[in-house]
């Protein structure tokens, strides 16, 4: 395992059992709000959320349409607790580079403030390459800073105890996932929030 994978689960599983009211609960409130604003799901989706936290944003797509929906977290108390919270959804404990589902399985992914936390950007593409339909959506709700304190940030984001790796631009995240064939959509921006969604042609 990875350094920041191990960081992750260590912060991770301490905040779960009180997420909502941390820091990082209520600054993911506005990501998840944003996210529902402008995501489109259908009756029947497949609906995988990765990075799922507590389930928050997957039960609220299921509250919105009849979708089978699944989460994924690294955290595997983020996972005890979403299964406890919302049993009529599925989470498994699991990285974001070998995701336990079946190829073309998916309609939507969605990752909410989660992937400046993914060590291998470049293997998660793949992975929601495999994982979604033709015509599927991949939804990137990630946090937005300008270049220059983005390069800051990222020289120093390495030694963040919650297992932070690196923030992207807007043009970061659509060239890695054009490289797999998942092209842009959509590109969105509201203050400290950007949300790119990305699709399966």
């Amino acid at each position: 395992m990875d350094k920041f994978s191990a960081k992750n689960i260590e912060a991770y599983d301490k905040k779960a059992d009180d997420y909502d009211n941390t820091y990082d609960g209520r600054f993911t409130e506005g990501f998840k709000q944003l996210l529902m604003d402008n995501i489109s799901i259908k009756d029947g989706d497949w609906v995988l959320d990765v990075g799922c936290g507590n389930g928050t944003l997957l039960s609220r797509m299921a509250e919105q349409r009849s979708i089978e929906g699944f989460g994924t977290d690294i955290s595997p108390q983020m996972i005890k607790n979403s299964t406890v919270r919302y049993p009529g959804l599925r989470f498994v404990v699991s990285d974001c580079e070998r995701l336990p589902f079946d190829d073309n399985s998916m309609d939507i992914i969605t990752v909410c403030a989660a992937y400046h936390h993914f060590p291998n950007v470049n293997a998660f593409a793949a992975e929601a390459k495999r994982l979604l339909k033709e015509g599927g959506s991949l939804y990137i709700a990630e946090i937005y800073l300008p270049f220059g304190i983005r390069h800051i940030a990222n020289i120093f984001l390495p030694l963040s105890k919650d297992g932070d790796v690196k923030f992207y631009s807007p043009r970061e995240i659509t060239k890695t996932f054009a490289g797999v064939g998942l092209m842009p959509i959509k590109v969105m921006r509201k203050g400290h929030i950007q949300i790119v969604r990305l699709q399966n042609r």
